[in-house]
């Protein structure tokens, strides 16, 4: 088995779950768990200045071999998984030349990934997929960035005749839940640019990202017993049911794709007297993401005035910004990845992320840089699988980059 799969299975089976209502960063201790073991590999590997701070970020360097001036560049994934699905005790299993049909991932539950539901499945027909048990996420997000950028340097340790200069790594925790680039000391890791390692399928280059924005909604209202109600009482969840009436339906999630934005109800829970609700506002555009916090607010605002007698607090913070506007000043970045990815025989494809990485707040930082593939689909879920051979391809493009960089 290679170094890349070998490593990918022993790290996925490592449970490094975030944990958004922890205060702490990392916001789960277990994270060390692999952030150690990740430590002992760069040892192995040669790296030098190595370092796993007391926040859970580490740092390697693998230094130049060559008396040429390059550019210091950085590749960077992440250590946690989401915790929106189930991360613990993953049980990886890998389809040798898979067949192009339907997937039974645990018989016993009856789960199956269907051709009808993911029919992208049928192009990696005669590949080796690693899937998961149908109970758990795989990890791919972003596991398999960590392997890839290991591999990478694995291989350019074993080929001293590829010239190259100063490679920082960094490995970070806590990205799934918006807190990756936190504490992520962009002097102390010292590349001009970085790329992380942090995409889908085979190809995908990403330099534009969401704006971003969470959104609390607490609402109080008054609870009567209902047989003498009637003037008296006040129900805080017909009032949340209306704020989210007031929002437009075309303009959720399952109604949107690529430049389209979106409002999205992620947690509710109350009764009558109290109701709290969270939403995520996204969009590339600043000007309507800033529209879709104002009518937020305007909506409050509304329902106040109809319902003086409630009392309904809003609290919206910016979460991170798109990278964009960083990357185009030295969009030759980009293009270093996209020959990369030719010269290896991958067809890039760049489009926007309908999310966010680490990348977007480390551009904003001082430190741009973009995303790359690493080869997944159906991240945060049980359908979640990766292609070996976009895996493979993952590595031939970060050492492709790194060749090209010192040309």
């Amino acid at each position: 088995m290679s170094f890349l799969i070998e490593k990918f299975l022993e790290y996925v089976k490592v449970d490094t779950t975030s944990n958004a209502n922890s205060a702490s960063c990392p916001s789960t201790e277990i994270q060390f768990d692999l952030a150690n073991i990740i430590v002992k590999d760069l040892e192995l590997l040669g790296l030098k200045d190595i370092s796993l701070d007391e926040n859970g970020y580490i740092m390697a360097t693998l230094p130049s071999n060559c008396n040429e001036n390059i550019p210091t560049i950085g590749f960077i994934a992440h250590i946690d998984t989401a915790p929106s699905f189930n991360g613990t005790s993953v049980n990886p299993r890998i389809i040798e030349n898979y067949s192009g049909e339907d997937i039974v991932l645990n018989s016993k539950d009856n789960i199956i990934m269907s051709l009808k539901d993911f029919p992208e499945l049928s192009s990696y027909a005669g590949q080796n997929l690693i899937v998961t048990d149908g109970t758990t996420l795989l990890g791919a997000d972003d596991k398999a960035g960590i392997v890839e950028i290991l591999t990478a340097i694995k291989y350019l340790n074993e080929h001293p005749e590829i010239k190259h200069g100063t490679i920082k790594i960094g490995f970070t925790p806590d990205e799934e839940i918006g807190r990756g680039a936190n504490h992520f000391d962009v002097e102390k890791f010292g590349a001009e640019f970085a790329y992380t390692v942090d995409g889908g399928e085979l190809g995908e280059l990403e330099y534009e990202n969401f704006n971003a924005a969470s959104v609390k909604v607490k609402i109080t209202g008054r609870n009567i017993h209902p047989g003498s109600s009637k003037n008296k009482m006040i129900n805080s969840i017909l009032i949340g049911m209306e704020l989210n009436s007031l929002l437009p339906v075309d303009q959720r999630p399952e109604y949107t794709g690529h430049y389209e934005g979106f409002f999205l109800l992620t947690d509710i829970k109350g009764d009558v007297e109290h109701t709290e609700m969270e939403y995520i506002i996204r969009d590339h555009s600043m000007e309507k993401f800033n529209t879709k916090k104002n009518l937020m607010t305007s909506s409050i605002e509304f329902l106040e005035n109809k319902y003086p007698d409630a009392r309904i607090k809003i609290e919206i913070k910016d979460s991170y910004y798109n990278m964009k506007e960083k990357i185009e000043p030295v969009y030759h970045i980009i293009e270093l990845a996209k020959k990369s990815m030719e010269d290896v025989g991958v067809v890039p494809k760049i489009k926007p992320i309908r999310g966010g990485t680490d990348g977007a707040r480390l551009s904003f930082k001082g430190l741009p840089c973009p995303n790359i593939f690493t080869g997944g689909h159906n991240f945060h879920g049980k359908f979640e699988y990766i292609s070996v051979q976009s895996m493979e391809k993952a590595v031939q493009v970060i050492v492709k980059i790194i060749q090209n960089l010192s040309k």
